[in-house]
């Protein structure tokens, strides 16, 4: 019996509705053709109840071996303090496997989880949105060697909501509860109905996948989410970003150097005490402050006190730093200011196209139209099927000898994986020889 079939047949655990849907229909809801889907199930409760939070590492190794005991896949989730605390660390990792149940652990009281992440090495991982916590899974020592990804699984397979409480009910018939997925997880004690919460997130996750995977195969599509979760599971680290500055909310409006230069002192104060503090950059100094005081270019405190964003709730000391930053930004050499725009490394804009070389533009709108059309046939959004990049780029410098070859290798290059390649080539060779 399935942790779903399990939870179904626990009355105590829902208010409403039945089980989930059975396996005898045409869909991943399993209900017959032209059949209502039954009521969903609100969710309240863990199977086993809330477990206790792990913090400890006498605690850590008893999970560690329940775990590395346990049999198939293990669901993972990690719980970020986003718009609270600077960074992206994880405050708390949920983990749910058969033969172990769920754990709750602690990263700050036990940071070092390389000795669990060992222990699941082989194991293939269960994780929704499985970009978004791997970075902060990889600073305490959890790097998955095969994953399963519910959330693009989903993609993949057409469902046109993916979020993890959408696909839970629209595949598994059960309603999660999801008010506290933006909530401060740095909190400490963390609340019992956020444990709850955090608990219910892994519950029943290895069943979405089991769910998802009978899907995939049914459309033809298994392989190629394996080929995606594979590309996800051995991509290394991204590289930190060039002039993350320059992703200030609003930039669009700063448009000579001098300006330029005052985003760019302010920004980098901000993060400097923001990282001190250990606190969101947006509680510092909101962005709208930042270009604010960009486009003035106050001569003074005063004259900065006045502006949107240095309002009467922050102190003189404080406003004396930032007009420190301005001053120092106002006082750099031409030489020293920032270049507007950043370094192109790949086409122009496609609005520009047209002008620069009206050939591209016609080989790139068809091949738009050819992905469009092919996306639409495979139920599936188009940038799953081939990254817009990846388009551009190859349509904006052809192979010189355009044909499945030459087109697949383009393809290949940019980082296509063969299923990728195989459904996409023929429609761009075509493009590309219009």
């Amino acid at each position: 019996m399935t942790d779903a079939q399990e939870t179904a047949a626990d009355s105590s655990l829902r208010t409403t509705g039945g089980a989930p849907p059975d396996d005898g229909g045409s869909s991943v809801t399993g209900a017959p053709a032209g059949a209502p889907n039954p009521e969903p199930t609100p969710l309240l409760e863990p199977r086993e109840g809330i477990p206790p939070v792990i913090a400890d590492e006498e605690s850590l190794a008893r999970v560690i071996a329940a775990f590395a005991a346990g049999s198939g896949p293990v669901a993972v989730d990690a719980e970020r303090a986003s718009g609270y605390r600077y960074g992206q660390r994880a405050y708390l990792v949920q983990l749910r496997r058969q033969g172990a149940g769920t754990a709750l652990i602690d990263p700050v009281a036990c940071p070092d989880l390389s000795g669990l992440g060992e222990a699941l090495s082989g194991t293939e991982w269960v994780l929704h949105a499985a970009t978004q916590d791997l970075p902060c899974l990889r600073e305490i020592g959890m790097v998955p060697t095969q994953l399963f990804d519910t959330e693009l699984a989903g993609r993949l397979a057409g469902f046109p909501r993916v979020g993890l409480g959408a696909m839970v009910e629209s595949v598994l018939g059960f309603v999660l509860e999801k008010g506290h997925s933006a909530v401060d997880w740095s909190t400490r004690p963390l609340p019992e109905p956020w444990l709850r919460y955090a608990a219910l997130d892994v519950e029943l996750l290895v069943d979405l996948r089991d769910a998802l995977e009978k899907e995939l195969d049914r459309q033809g599509k298994l392989e190629w989410a394996r080929q995606e979760f594979d590309a996800i599971a051995s991509a290394p680290p991204a590289e930190p970003r060039k002039d993350p500055w320059r992703r200030t909310s609003g930039m669009h409006k700063v448009r000579r150097r001098r300006q330029l230069g005052v985003v760019r002192e302010l920004w980098e104060t901000r993060d400097r005490i923001a990282q001190r503090r250990d606190v969101s950059p947006g509680k510092v100094l909101s962005d709208a402050a930042i270009v604010e005081a960009a486009l003035a270019l106050p001569a003074n405190v005063p004259a900065l006190a006045a502006l949107n964003g240095f309002g009467h709730r922050m102190g003189r000391r404080q406003l004396e730093q930032w007009q420190a930053a301005v001053d120092r930004a106002k006082a750099l050499s031409e030489s020293q200011l920032p270049q507007p725009g950043q370094p192109v490394t790949g086409p122009p804009p496609p609005r520009a196209w047209a002008d620069k070389d009206p050939a591209a533009a016609a080989r790139l709108s068809a091949a738009r139209a050819g992905v469009s059309a092919l996306a639409e046939r495979l139920n599936m959004p188009q940038e799953n099927l081939i990254t817009p990049d990846t388009v551009r780029r190859v349509c904006w410098e052809p192979p010189t000898v355009v044909d499945a070859e030459s087109v697949g290798a383009a393809l290949a290059g940019y980082g296509a994986r063969p299923w990728q390649v195989e459904q996409v080539t023929p429609l761009l060779v075509a493009a590309l020889s219009a």
